[in-house]
């Protein structure tokens, strides 16, 4: 094969925990008999609540086919070239098991936002309820020097509140706010997603909806943006260019001299999908390594009768992460199929593959 397939998951292959029944077939049309990939295929999601071997145990479990964490790319995945930060402290923020996220990725000394709370009990004052009834504070025997933040926590008014107890403070929350503290200790963010999709009808929250919340508290607080030493998952540059990585490196290892050529990258959402792999495209492009065409599926956050038409997109209803700037043309899928099945039919159509 000359080409490799980029499968976003939710709303795609599954919503929530529920299968799309589209997703089997197809799946059973890209293996042989021995269960072995016809094609590369690297599953890219913006997920990042878990260790790649959990997802790749539940995709195997959901698509009938086995798939190896190496084939699993979570939002964070890009964060183990940040070495520089891994001897470092770090706050992390986020739902799942954080500390084995992180230190699997690398990283020395993680900090929990439930442990910083613990230490310093003070500062989570918003639900009345968990207010200490005894006003004491624990020895903080850590400096966070940067923020990870993995996904959407659980409890937003404390995690927001510590977050920014971190930046205006350079890492000694508890202490006064420093005002001249700019620009403050790095913040890393994985997962953009402004929504996504599951059981309900409508899209729910994802971390780029808390991400607007963290980056507007800090505006108004201090009247300067906040800023990101790097952001991750989907639809930025890295997250691609990572993705490639993996697809080419399981080209290397099943003996395929045919170089890929070509990489088609199947999700369901405008902002994310579509925007990443055409904004991916245009890197490609320049080094005439390959080319990266998006195909939009309409069992996810995508629905051809109420999203609102393509043509009448505008930067008024853009969707996309504050420091990706709008363009119609980056939001303009390749192709539209009703699902990943037919998805799949379609691209050994394009490259008259016949497995």
């Amino acid at each position: 094969p000359s080409f490799g397939f980029l499968f976003d998951i939710d709303g795609v292959l599954v919503r929530g925990k529920t299968p799309i029944p589209a997703a089997r077939r197809a799946f059973r049309k890209l293996v042989n008999p021995q269960g072995q990939f016809l094609v590369p295929v690297v599953f890219v999601t913006n997920a990042g609540n878990c260790l790649r071997q959990k997802k790749a145990d539940q995709l195997s479990h959901l698509l009938g086919v086995p798939i190896s964490q190496d084939q699993v790319m979570m939002s964070h995945s890009p964060l183990r070239m940040f070495k520089h930060y891994h001897e470092k402290c770090v706050l992390v923020s986020g739902q799942g098991p954080l500390l084995d996220i992180a230190q699997d990725l690398g990283f020395c000394q993680p900090i929990t936002i439930d442990t910083l709370r613990e230490k310093r009990p003070l500062l989570d004052a918003v639900d009345h309820d968990r207010r200490p009834n005894v006003l004491v504070s624990g020895d903080l025997c850590f400096k966070p020097l940067s923020v990870v933040l993995f996904g959407e926590p659980v409890r937003w008014e404390t995690s927001l509140q510590l977050i920014i107890d971190v930046l205006l403070t350079s890492g000694y929350p508890g202490n006064p706010y420093e005002q001249e503290n700019y620009p403050h200790i790095p913040v890393l963010a994985c997962n953009m997603d402004l929504m996504w999709v599951a059981e309900a009808q409508s899209p729910r929250f994802g971390h780029g909806t808390f991400m607007v919340c963290l980056e507007n508290i800090y505006k108004k607080i201090t009247g300067k943006d906040l800023k990101y030493e790097a952001l991750m998952g989907k639809p930025s540059r890295l997250t691609y260019q990572y993705a490639e990585h993996l697809i080419r490196a399981q080209a290397l290892q099943r003996s395929w001299e045919q170089p890929i050529q070509t990489l088609y990258a199947v999700g369901d959402n405008l902002m994310t999908d579509v925007y990443g792999a055409n904004l991916w495209e245009q890197e490609l492009a320049s080094a005439a390594a390959a080319h990266c065409r998006s195909v939009l599926v309409c069992t996810g956050v995508y629905n051809p009768h109420t999203e609102v038409p393509l043509d009448s997109i505008t930067e008024t209803v853009f969707h996309g992460h504050r420091d990706f700037s709008f363009d119609p043309g980056l939001v303009e899928p390749d192709h539209i199929v009703p699902d990943v099945d037919a998805a799949v039919d379609l691209v050994f159509q394009l490259e008259n593959f016949a497995p």
